[in-house]
């Protein structure tokens, strides 16, 4: 049984990491931190886990930390987990940091877009924690960089087809669509209720700081530097992703040879559903689950690919995805405590 600390237990993928961890057979919760619910029983804060969990939050100690866990989960804002992960992992921790300060190989990516980084050297050992893509290098680390929601969602369908070079690489746009819990807990004008209900609006248009994060490992497959139109949106709604993807295929192919490459490269994966051209993805459909739905539809007049992709933001497109990598890197099934079902309804 390995012993599991959570740093920024309360805010929304804190808590859904508690959530899925709760219920995870290979590991016991033993300490939350938060900095605002210090003392504080955590079911107090989130009455829907009473009965279930029954810890205090603690005011954040590495000494605490690293007497109490084995593992770590950084559920914190970007430019502190640099702050503290170095110690963790000196003193033989493994880490997966949700924020994006150990996403990136190039330190001066990170800088352009987020702050000046404290732990460089750290981020050539992190491992980007994509788990259906680099779960070889999961499995060796001790540190994972958990990836952005959007990179997920848009990463895992255009992946298998730059490294059979279906696509045309200058031609890729996606327009993604995120539901208001992706802000985060803190208050923000934007995600209030009478701003955000009734209301669906394009924001940061081509300037959003998970653009780099998702070229530099598109760059990577492809072996040379990628550039992709990126424009997300938010969407009235709590939880859930859709991305819409549109690429210009490198020569005439059918959808099924798209979508035969999708069942090929992901065929062993239990999180990636490709849907059938008359069942296309829907954020209803992978509600509170760990699973990234793919469907495809070929424009055939453009020779153009238009791939939809849907995920919950907060597990696969954070502390599920999170839960999974931390399977992967203790040698676990990678599904364990992952396989409850979506809702039907």
């Amino acid at each position: 049984m390995t012993r599991v600390g959570i740093v920024g237990a309360t805010g929304y993928t804190g808590a859904e990491l508690v959530r899925l961890l709760s219920a995870h057979p290979g590991i016991e919760l033993t300490v939350l931190t938060s900095r605002q619910y210090e003392g504080v029983r955590f079911d107090h804060v989130f009455p829907a886990m009473a009965g279930r969990i029954d810890l205090s939050c603690e005011a954040f100690s590495v000494n605490t930390l690293c007497d109490k866990a084995d593992f770590v989960f950084m559920a914190l804002p970007h430019s502190l987990p640099m702050q503290y992960i170095p110690e963790l992992i000196h003193r033989g921790k493994k880490v997966v940091d949700l924020s994006a300060d150990f996403r990136f190989n190039n330190p001066a990516i990170y800088e352009s877009v987020y702050q000046s980084h404290v732990a460089k050297d750290l981020m050539k050992e992190a491992v980007y924690g994509l788990s259906e893509v680099y779960s070889d290098r999961i499995r060796r680390a001790s540190l994972v960089g958990n990836p952005g929601c959007y990179p997920t969602s848009i990463l895992l369908p255009l992946i298998p087809l730059i490294k059979k070079n279906l696509i045309d690489l200058d031609s890729m746009i996606a327009d993604s669509k995120s539901g208001v819990s992706g802000a985060g807990r803190s208050l923000s004008l934007t995600t209030h209720f009478c701003e955000a209900n009734e209301s669906f609006k394009a924001y940061k248009i081509g300037t959003h700081r998970h653009t780099p994060e998702i070229e530099e490992i598109l760059s990577e497959h492809a072996g040379k530097p990628i550039s992709i139109s990126f424009v997300p949106h938010l969407l009235p709604i709590t939880r859930g992703m859709l991305s819409t993807i549109y690429v210009n295929l490198n020569k005439k192919i059918s959808a099924e040879d798209v979508r035969g490459c999708l069942h090929s490269f992901y065929a062993r994966r239990p999180f990636i559903r490709i849907r059938p051209e008359n069942q296309p993805p829907d954020t209803l459909y992978v509600r509170g689950t760990n699973y990234c739905d793919i469907g495809l539809k070929l424009d055939q007049k453009n020779n153009r690919m238009i791939i939809v992709s849907a995920i919950d933001n907060l597990v696969k497109g954070a502390s599920g995805q999170a839960v999974q990598n931390m399977n992967i890197m203790l040698g676990l099934e990678e599904t364990t405590g992952l396989t409850l079902p979506p809702s039907a309804i």
